[in-house]
Parts: C-alpha cells; sequence; structure tokens
C-alpha cells in the first residue's frame, strides 16, 4: 500500500510539474511497472498449548464428636462451653467450631434388641425392664424397635409415638429362630440412621455372640467408626445369663469364653462411639441401666471440627477431648461444699477420614 501511494502521488505531481516550462524540452515519463504482488504476511507465531487453570477445593467433612463429662460420682457436669474443650487429633490440636448441648434437642433412638429362641424367657424378663427407657424420651424424639434372630425385624418403625413403642415390646412373645445375626443387624440400623440429622443412638441389648452373619468384625467395626454422629450404648445380658447357665450346669469353658469375647466387642463399639458399655449382674438392675442411659444421652455435649489433616485416604484418626478452664489450664470443678471432685470425659476415641470419590 505505501508504494501504490507514492505512484499516484507521482502521477499527480508529475503531470503538474510538466505544465510548466521546461527549458530542455518535453520529457517522457517511463511507464511505471505494474507492482507485484506483496507476498501474504506470514502466519502468527504458533503458541504452546497450556493446560487450563482449575482451582480445586477440597471438602473437609465435619467430624461430630459425642463428648459426656461427668464425675467419678456419676453426676453430670453442665455448663461447659466452647472454650472448655479441646480436640487432638493424631496428636495435632483441632479448631473446634461449635459445641451443642443435647439436653432439650431431639434426638433419634433404636433399640436394637437379640430376640432368639434360646434364652428367650430370660430376654423377654430384659425387654420388661426396658420400659423405663422408653418412659424417658420425649415427644420431639424420633424411635424405633428392631430386634434379630436369623436377620433383623423392624418391629417398630421411626415415630413419635411411645404407646407404639410399648406396643412393639409386649409383642415379643415366642421367636422363631435361635442364631445370632448381630454384625448384619447392626450395620442394617447404622445404614437406616445414616440419612438422618441430628444425634443418634443406638441401645444394643444383647448377650453379644454373633452366629450367623455375612460381615466379620472388622467389617462391622469400619461401619461402626464410619457412622456419623450415632453413640452406641451396649446393655449385655452375658453376666446374668452365665450365672443362670451355671445354676443349671449348662454353662461350659468355651461358652464361657465366648460370652467375655462378646462383652469386649460390645466394650470396644461403645468407647469407638462416645457411648457407655453396661453389664449389670442381675436382672433388677436393669430398670437402673435405662434410666443411665436416658440420662447420658440427655447430658450429652457434641463437639464439632474440620479436620486440619485434609487428606481423604480412609485412614483412622486418633482422637482426644479434654476439658480446660477458659484460661486453659485444667478444669476445676467442685461441689456445693467447694470439695474438689475428680471428673472423667467420656467420648469417641476416633473415625475413619473418608475416601477421596474417584
Amino acid at each position: 500500500m505505501a508504494l501504490l501511494a507514492l505512484g499516484l502521488v507521482a502521477a499527480v505531481a508529475l503531470p503538474a510539474a510538466a505544465q510548466q516550462p521546461n527549458p530542455n524540452g518535453p520529457i517522457i515519463i517511463p511507464k511505471k511497472a505494474p507492482t507485484a504482488p506483496q507476498p501474504p504476511p506470514p502466519p502468527p507465531p504458533k503458541t504452546k498449548a497450556t493446560n487450563p487453570e482449575y482451582n480445586f477445593k477440597v471438602n473437609v467433612p465435619e467430624v461430630a464428636l459425642p463428648v459426656t463429662v461427668e464425675t467419678d460420682g456419676g453426676a453430670f457436669i453442665g455448663h461447659l462451653h466452647k472454650n472448655n474443650f479441646r480436640v487432638l487429633e493424631n496428636g495435632v490440636p483441632q479448631q473446634i467450631d461449635k459445641v451443642s448441648y443435647t439436653s432439650d434437642a431431639p434426638i433419634t433412638v433404636v433399640m436394637l434388641v437379640e430376640f432368639r429362641s434360646q434364652w428367650w424367657p430370660f430376654i423377654y424378663r430384659i425387654l420388661e425392664a426396658s420400659y423405663s427407657f422408653a418412659q424417658q424420651l420425649q415427644k420431639q424424639d424420633w424411635m424405633a424397635l428392631v430386634t434379630y434372630d436369623l436377620r433383623p425385624h423392624i418391629v417398630v418403625d421411626f415415630t413419635h409415638n411411645r404407646e407404639a413403642l410399648y406396643s412393639g415390646l409386649n409383642q415379643q412373645q415366642i421367636p422363631g429362630f435361635s442364631e445370632a445375626d448381630l454384625y448384619d443387624s447392626l450395620a442394617f440400623v447404622i445404614h437406616r440412621m445414616n440419612g438422618i440429622k441430628g444425634r443418634k443412638v443406638i441401645v444394643l441389648i444383647t448377650d453379644g455372640l454373633n452366629t450367623f452373619s455375612h460381615l466379620n468384625f472388622d467389617q462391622v467395626t469400619k461401619i461402626v467408626a464410619d457412622a456419623h454422629n450415632v453413640s452406641i450404648f451396649p446393655v449385655s445380658i452375658a453376666w446374668p445369663l452365665r450365672q443362670y447357665l451355671q445354676e443349671n450346669g449348662m454353662m461350659g469353658t468355651m461358652q464361657d469364653m465366648n460370652y467375655i469375647v462378646g462383652d469386649n466387642q460390645l466394650r470396644y463399639w461403645a468407647k469407638l462411639t462416645g457411648g457407655r458399655f453396661y453389664e449389670p449382674r442381675f436382672e433388677g438392675a436393669f430398670p437402673d441401666v435405662f434410666q443411665d442411659i436416658s440420662a447420658a444421652v440427655r447430658n450429652e455435649y457434641v463437639v464439632y471440627y474440620r479436620s486440619t489433616d485434609r487428606k481423604l485416604d480412609g485412614s483412622f484418626r486418633k482422637v482426644k477431648v479434654s476439658v480446660v478452664a477458659p484460661n486453659g489450664k485444667p478444669l476445676k470443678v467442685v461441689n456445693e461444699k467447694g470439695k474438689v471432685l475428680k471428673y472423667k470425659v467420656i467420648a469417641k476415641n476416633g473415625y475413619y477420614a473418608p475416601h477421596a470419590v474417584q
């Protein structure tokens, strides 16, 4: 274009100059050769392909720890706040988001009861004692009754009606099978509770034996540990049952060992979930046990935090909960007479981190 523009200027200017007298005579303006076409511009340089930039955000699941603080005498310590709690996960301090208190909050309770034909007259008397627990439930609570023998049976599904629970307990007359599917039944109840929000409790009445199950102990324990905001309160009937069998000459050494192993499993589940294990020594103690469970459920704190360990690797995280004074020093508890009281913190001892979605 620049050359073409100059050509046009010359074509216009020279004729104008030729109109003036030229002392040398006319001149011949040579014919300008046609302008050769310009080569096309070179292509733009190729840029290296770069990967698109993504922002990854890992949502760390919220951890909920049921916690009970009580004196050695069994009195519950209330009026604790967020700054009274400390949480260590694998030894690393955690930032607590909030602490709730369950005294008036609705809870979801499942009574999971072993009811098989082997010792059903004995277990039926235990069921009668469980009325005292049902009476402690409040109108806003959800409650259900599930029994198990060869498989779990939903006797009363979730309801606010305590009368329905009483009716379900009364319906347990004569079971049909002698097998005990404890592991599958416990997993069944936990899976049904996982989609429910809020505080959840399983009262497990059992001798601790598992004679028929698809799951093994490790598998059901993983399910128990993964359960969100669920506490298990096992009530073992093994001790009075062993006494009953011994008195009637029906207890062998291996059977006695099986009951001991069963109780150890129940203790572990209680500790893993922040619940309590009960081992009443005689039938008359069961009403007090159920009243104690009700009091414990109503006087729990729930401590919430998000782990500083953001790896979603399915690993087990050890958790330790302690209570302190607002200034960070050890919490001092005194009674009305000013006497310093010893106390203990009951909380779950760990959880399994979730796996990352592939």
